[in-house]
Parts: C-alpha cells; sequence; structure tokens
C-alpha cells in the first residue's frame, strides 16, 4: 500500500535502531518521527553520538530500521534507491578519474543514458562553478572544490531527495562559511529536497526552512524550529535580530540536551 502522510517526500514513523555490539546492545534511535517536505531545505541538529547520521542511512536505505519505518513519496524504503543523492563529509573522489566521470558515477551505477548524463553533469559542473574543471583530477582541486563536485555528484541522477551528512566539516572557517553559501544557491537554483546533518548552529539557521533538533542518544525529535528569514540569504542575514534570536533559542535548548557519558 503507498501512503504519503501530508504530501510528504519522505517520512519516518517510529523509527528505531538498536545496533548488537560486543558489550550489549546499543540504542542508536527510539521511537523518531519526521517528515520532510516537497523542495523543503531541513537541517537536523544535535548533540554527537546522538544518532544524526544514522538517520540518515536509514533514510537513504543502507542500513534497516529495528522497528518503524520510512516512507519515501509514500513507499517504504527498503534499500538504496536512485531517487535520493547523498554527500558524506569526505568528499570520496576516485582520484585516477576526471572531475566528470566523478560526477558520473551515479548515471552508470544506475545504467542510465550516458549522453544524456554527460550533458546533465556538465550543466552542474557549470551551476557549482566547475566548468572548466570538467577534465582535472581530485588532486588538482581544493578541498572546497571538491566537495562541490561531490555535491554535484550527489544531484546529476535528479533525485528526489539530496542528503548531506556534514558536507563542510572538514574544510577550514572560511571555505566553510563560502560553501554554506554556495550550497543555498544551488538548492534554490535546483529545487531539490534537502536533508542536512550538522553540528553547528550557525549553519543550520542560514541554511533551513525548518529544523529538527535531536536528544543525546537514543536519539529522538524533541523540537522543531522554522526558521523566518527571507531568501536568498547573505552574510549580512547573520548580523540580524531574527537569525541571532533563533541560534540563542537553539543554544538555549542544547544546554538540556547534551550529556556526557
Amino acid at each position: 500500500m503507498t501512503e504519503n502522510p501530508g504530501g510528504a517526500v519522505l517520512s519516518a514513523q517510529g523509527l528505531s535502531l538498536v545496533y548488537q555490539t560486543s558489550r550489549g546492545p546499543v540504542t542508536a534511535l527510539q521511537d523518531l518521527d519526521m517528515a520532510l517536505a516537497p523542495g523543503e531545505f531541513l537541517s537536523v541538529l544535535g548533540p554527537s553520538g546522538c544518532g544524526k547520521s544514522t538517520l540518515l542511512k536509514l533514510a537513504a536505505g543502507l542500513i534497516a530500521p529495528t522497528r518503524g519505518r520510512i516512507l519515501l513519496e509514500g513507499q517504504a524504503v527498503e534499500g538504496p534507491t536512485g531517487r535520493v543523492g547523498i554527500v558524506f563529509q569526505q568528499p570520496s573522489l576516485l582520484p585516477w578519474s576526471t572531475v566528470i566521470e566523478n560526477v558520473l558515477i551515479p548515471i552508470r551505477a544506475l545504467g542510465r543514458d550516458l549522453a544524456a548524463g554527460r550533458k546533465r553533469a556538465l550543466e552542474l559542473l557549470k551551476l557549482v562553478g566547475l566548468a572548466e574543471f570538467a577534465s582535472h583530477y581530485p588532486g588538482e582541486l581544493s578541498g572546497g572544490m571538491q566537495q562541490r563536485v561531490a555535491i554535484a555528484r550527489g544531484l546529476v541522477h535528479e533525485p528526489r531527495i539530496l542528503f548531506l551528512d556534514e558536507p563542510f566539516a572538514a574544510l577550514d572557517a572560511m571555505t566553510r562559511e563560502h560553501m554554506t553559501g554556495e550550497l543555498q544557491r544551488i538548492w534554490l537554483a535546483t529545487g531539490c529536497s534537502v536533508a542536512f546533518i550538522t553540528h553547528s548552529i550557525p549553519e543550520a539557521v542560514f541554511l533551513s526552512d525548518r529544523i529538527i533538533v535531536m536528544s543525546s542518544r537514543p536519539g529522538r525529535v524533541v523540537r522543531e524550529v522554522t526558521v523566518d528569514l527571507p531568501r536568498p540569504r547573505n552574510i549580512a542575514t547573520m548580523a540580524e535580530a531574527r537569525f541571532n534570536r533563533h541560534c540563542a533559542e537553539l543554544r538555549e535548548l542544547f544546554k538540556d540536551l547534551v550529556t556526557f557519558e
């Protein structure tokens, strides 16, 4: 049976995951509910070890839940699907392949038309500002440039959702700030639904339509925050009173959420 509660492109219902370890079972997520609307930029914010990355892997079909379910456009997620794209913390580009061949990896893996895929890849490289680097190799690019290649690769097969798991965490502060603005620009140009995992409160506020806040392990959603800031946002946005109110609200919330074991 196909369902689509509230018109969500993605929804999680009663989601729980228990890892079996040598020291016994560890509950990573417990009875988690969330939804992602079409075209929405949703950030998932929470303390280290709360299950943010686990939630992404479950949503992408890379692992299966212990209990509960995930629906993608009303259909149960039961494994990896070409309807999502993923960008991880490290770009993970093939060093022996050119930039455009790295972008084309999902096209080849999914058996899509290569000529159409190459045209799309070139369009995306232009969108991310790397058209002139199509024939370069990853080792010839900076960290920020490599991550832009990874974003183009995540979008090349035109997924319904782009998952980003702390994609800027390994970058220096100035490059990270620049890439945050670039990600907003790319998202506005594509209209793709985005689920963005981050530890950074200002990053989440700057990018998001909505933020879901997770508790310490076992992870569950404890708060949803709607970000009422006009777009497009820029560096001046970070000086606005509303921006700083959102950041202050989230920091106050985290005082009660972070626990140490």
